[in-house]
């Protein structure tokens, strides 16, 4: 298995797992949150990101991990072996996006010239984390259902599936194929 999607809420674990899914299998990490960025949380321009995205995911391997699904999809699905969605709870979604803010400390997936504040924005992200389920991800899932369909999509709900998918990686990696692979 060489290349990998993860998909989920923010505070859900994606960058977390992408780098122990790299470490483990010696494959490239994308976070897409530092190719969309520009400093100061300013959007940039949709081709300058997909172009970005584009040579990001050009190589034979990697392990991406973000959402950005109409943006993106048709990038990065027609190439991917794999899909992980991260089904973390709302609650520990937002304790964590809500730690991570408060702390402030650098991490590999914040975008350069980008910190994280207790403002107005950051009470609108939350409400985003607390729909995300509801709101964000049936346009995601159905996006993902129709630019890859034939990708293999796996659920993982919580840290005991996760530590177990982990252990499996190795096999996973050899036989492209997960006993909770649903489509």
């Amino acid at each position: 298995m060489q290349r990998i999607v993860i998909l989920g809420n923010s505070g859900s674990g994606k960058s977390t797992l992408a780098r122990e899914i790299g470490r483990r299998l010696g494959l490239p990490v994308i976070h897409l949150d530092p190719l969309f960025w520009e400093p100061d949380w300013v959007e940039p321009d949709n081709e300058v990101f997909r172009e970005r995205v584009r040579q990001a995911a050009a190589g034979d391997s990697w392990i991406c991990e973000g959402n950005y699904s109409r943006r993106t999809f048709d990038l990065r699905l027609p190439r991917a072996e794999l899909v992980i969605w991260l089904d973390t709870p709302r609650l520990t979604c937002m304790k964590r996006v809500i730690l991570r803010s408060a702390l402030n400390r650098p991490r590999a997936d914040l975008p350069v010239g980008c910190t994280e504040r207790l403002d107005r924005a950051f009470l609108h992200f939350l409400k985003y984390v607390w729909n995300f389920d509801r709101i964000n991800r049936p346009s995601i899932e159905a996006m993902r259902a129709t630019v890859g369909p034939q990708i293999p999509a796996i659920h993982l709900r919580g840290p005991q599936q996760i530590s177990a998918f982990l252990a499996e990686l190795a096999d996973v990696a050899k036989t492209s194929m997960h006993p909770t692979l649903t489509r």
